[in-house]
């Protein structure tokens, strides 16, 4: 899709367009009242302004749109909506050895039980243990510290899908 028509495209097509970027709802609509957009800058600027508008709720809701890494069963399942723009994000764990996905499994579930969503990270060209350190480093973190850390990881791979999806 081009810029122009994604700025000429009805707001319930335009809100589903953004959200195979973010499912923040409330960032969604945010995306779908600025259009149309100059150039691809405008609209990179305005996803983050409006990410930064959005609520703890919002990120919360926008880090449900994520599979856990590395549970490639989740990521076709749950995540169908996503996965055009999402291709390739998790590759670094698909390619990982039993023992690092296991771990990343087992820490993955405890940071959850902690934090109360799951571990976000911007997985592109990382691999399995790069996330896997990564999530220990910040797995002692307090829940508000992750939220802020998690929400700038979400902003980055928001920003890559935008671009992913958009002909250039």
């Amino acid at each position: 899709m081009t810029l122009s028509e994604l700025n000429e495209l009805p707001s319930d097509e335009a809100f589903s367009w953004f959200s195979q970027c973010c499912v923040s709802s409330h960032w969604c609509k945010l995306m779908v009242d600025a259009l149309p957009f100059s150039d691809l800058a405008s609209l990179l600027s305005w996803a983050q302004q409006n990410w930064q508008a959005c609520s703890k709720l919002d990120y919360l809701e926008a880090f449900d749109g994520h599979p856990m890494i590395g549970d490639v069963a989740s990521l076709r399942a749950k995540y169908a909506s996503t996965k055009a723009l999402a291709s390739k994000e998790q590759q670094g764990a698909a390619e990982a050895d039993e023992a690092t996905l296991i771990e990343l499994s087992e820490m993955n579930h405890k940071y959850l039980a902690k934090h109360g969503f799951i571990f976000i990270i911007c997985a592109t060209g990382l691999s399995a243990l790069t996330m896997l350190n990564a999530l220990k480093a910040r797995y002692d973190n307090d829940t508000a510290t992750e939220i802020s850390l998690a929400a700038a990881e979400q902003l980055k791979i928001t920003l890559l899908r935008i671009n992913k999806g958009l002909s250039h």
